[in-house]
């Protein structure tokens, strides 16, 4: 009688095990064998990490084997199951590899395809044809859009973590939970005698120091000594956590009246200010976003304030970026002056610390949240909407969004939801954090996650121009190494353009993104169907970059930057000013984060700054989605090109007192999930 062996592997996360009785059955494409039990006397079957063999024993010969049913049904109680694949070995001693990854709950069955990836045009047999269709049957009644808020992109139909699927949420012993790790952070900064004194302002600059001892690092203590310094504000619109705004100047904007005899002073070429914007020594940082949107007033003790700044910035003779005029508002006039260098230090101080309070709260809202965290999630739903486990995007992707519909439900449940955490300490708490990110939606397009079209838009990709300006420099690097395996990886399964336009998963995976996911916005500009494996490639790329070294480069760097309250100011406790010669320490101190706000404001950057334990780094694929040797030939030349690009930047950093990492593959992780 022949038979097969067939071997089961449990995943290694918490409660991954089960006491359930497990059936297998092998499908064919001559017959089916029996409903087998998986049971081994005397032995705890399907424990944490174990792997285990059972034979099955048929009377006929099965053909070819094409999918695999297990089914767990209640022993005691019900006990979810883990399972990270099935192989089996066929009486003539063939090993076919079933991929699972997803767990098994209640009394419920799965049928499992083998592990070669397949495009639907591939499959010919009716058997595996109506597996697949009846897969993406049940993924689109599981993952479900629904609008958070009216103007942004489309999330999932959950609102708390626990209801999404299991195969989403996070393992147990990542549990994010915002509130209960702001405390932590909080306990572990030594602060929480701080965190519930709002209203009570420090008693000057150096008291900050008092909640900042415990957490220095090389780049945080740095900026708490140099923070007052123009090169340190200027250095940090090209390397800080938010260095996606600077631009080049070709024309001063009507609305922000400099002359040359206002900042001549600043000038170091014996040139003109026009004459230095033609040959590109002068850059512009516009908050124009920030106009009009509502400060925070969910503390009525507590009047916060928002401003819309532009900063004018000058590359001297040393290539350093230095600001020259900040005009802290929109509309200039006699009560929106222009501040210089040259004005009274603490004029300049004031003038700086409200830019880079504006800074933060574009960063936290636009560069963060909605372009890494909420766009990621728009391609995660779309992709367990339309493509099969066997979908050779399916695999490629799924790596890559891992845990992100679970922070970004966490987040909405916790964290920017009404009465959550971000209404305590920032100024775009209470609203204004949703009408940021509605408003940034109208200037969101398809090309601006493109990192090449997005550096070269504003005009910083020239290396001779800003040769220090290392966030662009990794990030083209990390790019190509990414769409290089990427298209590595489209070439292996599409072997013409026309392939492309048959496969009808891919275009209905393209269109869920732009119809639903992004509500077919006019101006997003993303694409309904491609026709190229050359538009495929990008396509993909922005995914896999997006949720990787974008998110990377904007989230991880927080702690470094924004843990020195006066350098990062999460609100502004009195209006800017609308005169020069107002400034003293006390208006800055009043106008600074309160004690509370302050210990909150620390407690957030540090958690989010934060790697997982067991963190999975760009080029980690741990869990074998792809079975075909070309695929694992391609991953490894990633995994190498990866390592050559961070041994690279290690060389760079070495002897710096401002190393910059962020973009380093090692420091990056493969998905959006903190």
């Amino acid at each position: 009688m022949p038979a097969y062996t067939v071997t089961v592997s449990t995943g290694s996360q918490w409660f991954a095990g089960t006491d359930d009785y497990i059936y297998i059955t092998l499908i064919g494409t001559e017959r089916c064998s029996e409903r087998t039990l998986l049971d081994k006397p005397l032995y705890n079957d399907f424990e944490r990490g174990a792997v285990d063999s059972y034979d099955v024993r048929v009377g006929e010969d099965l053909g070819d084997i094409v999918l695999v049913k297990i089914e767990k049904k209640k022993y005691w109680v019900q006990d979810a199951w883990y399972c990270k694949y099935i192989t089996v070995k066929t009486p003539s001693g063939d090993y076919i590899e079933f991929p699972c990854f997803r767990w098994l709950v209640d009394d419920k069955e799965m049928v499992l395809r083998d592990g070669r990836a397949h495009l639907p045009q591939d499959d010919k047999i009716s058997l595996v044809k109506q597996h697949r269709l009846k897969e993406l049957d049940m993924r689109r009644k599981t993952y479900r859009w629904k609008e958070w808020q009216p103007g942004f992109p489309m999330s999932i139909d959950a609102n708390r973590h626990r209801e999404l699927p299991l195969d989403i949420q996070f393992d147990s012993e990542k549990g994010v939970d915002f509130i209960l790790n702001y405390s932590k952070a909080i306990e572990n900064l030594c602060v929480n005698n701080f965190m519930h004194m709002f209203q009570s302002s420090w008693s000057n600059i150096g008291d900050f120091e008092n909640i900042f001892v415990r957490i220095k690092n090389t780049i945080s203590e740095y900026v708490m000594q140099h923070w007052k310094e123009d090169f340190m504000f200027g250095y940090q619109f090209l390397n800080g956590c938010n260095p996606v705004l600077i631009q080049k100047c070709t024309k001063l904007p009507d609305k922000f009246p400099v002359t040359h005899e206002m900042v001549s002073v600043s000038l170091e070429r014996e040139m003109t200010l026009e004459q230095e914007i033609e040959a590109g020594n002068v850059y512009i940082v516009d908050y124009e976003i920030l106009e009009g949107i509502s400060a925070n007033t969910t503390d009525p003790c507590t009047l916060q304030y928002l401003a819309a700044p532009i900063c004018l910035l000058y590359k001297n003779i040393k290539n350093k970026i230095l600001p020259i005029a900040i005009q802290l508002g929109q509309t200039p006039g006699e009560d929106t002056p222009i501040f210089f260098p040259t004005d009274s230090e603490h004029d300049w101080l004031l003038a700086k610390i409200w830019v880079r309070s504006s800074d933060f709260q574009c960063h936290q809202s636009v560069t963060h949240l909605l372009r890494t965290h909420l766009i990621t999630e728009v391609f995660a739903i779309a992709m367990y909407r339309q493509l099969p486990a066997v979908h050779p995007v399916y695999k490629l992707l799924i790596p890559h969004i891992r845990f992100t519909i679970a922070i970004n439900t966490k987040a909405r449940e916790q964290l920017i939801c009404k009465c959550g955490i971000f209404d305590k300490a920032n100024a775009t708490g209470g609203g204004g954090h949703v009408q940021l990110i509605q408003k940034a939606m109208k200037s969101l397009t398809f090309r601006s996650l493109c990192f090449p079209d997005m550096i070269k838009s504003r005009g910083v990709d020239k290396k001779d121009e800003l040769p220090t300006y290392f966030y662009r420099d990794d990030g083209y690097r990390v790019w190509e190494a990414t769409k290089s395996f990427v298209s590595d990886v489209v070439h292996i399964y599409y072997t013409s353009d026309e392939m492309i336009q048959e496969d009808e998963e891919i275009q209905a995976f393209i269109k869920d993104v732009c119809s639903f996911g992004m509500q077919d916005f006019d101006q997003c500009e993303f694409p309904k169907s491609l026709k190229t494996r050359e538009e495929l490639t990008e396509y993909l790329t922005v995914v896999v970059f997006t949720a990787s070294a974008q998110h990377a480069a904007v989230n991880f760097g927080q702690f470094d930057w924004c843990s020195w309250i006066p350098n990062a100011p999460s609100t502004m406790r009195r209006p800017p000013p609308n005169k020069k010669g107002l400034a003293d320490v006390n208006l800055i101190i009043e106008s600074l984060p309160d004690r509370g706000r302050s210990s909150w404001h620390l407690g957030a950057v540090w958690a989010l700054s934060q790697y997982q334990e067991n963190e999975l780094y760009l080029g980690m694929y741990l869990d074998e989605h792809f079975t075909e040797k070309q695929v694992r030939v391609a991953m490894q030349k990633f995994t190498k090109e990866l390592k050559d690009i961070t041994i690279s930047i290690k060389c760079r950093n070495e002897g710096k007192k401002l190393p910059y990492y962020n973009m380093s593959p090692d420091k990056i992780p493969n998905s959006v999930a903190v």
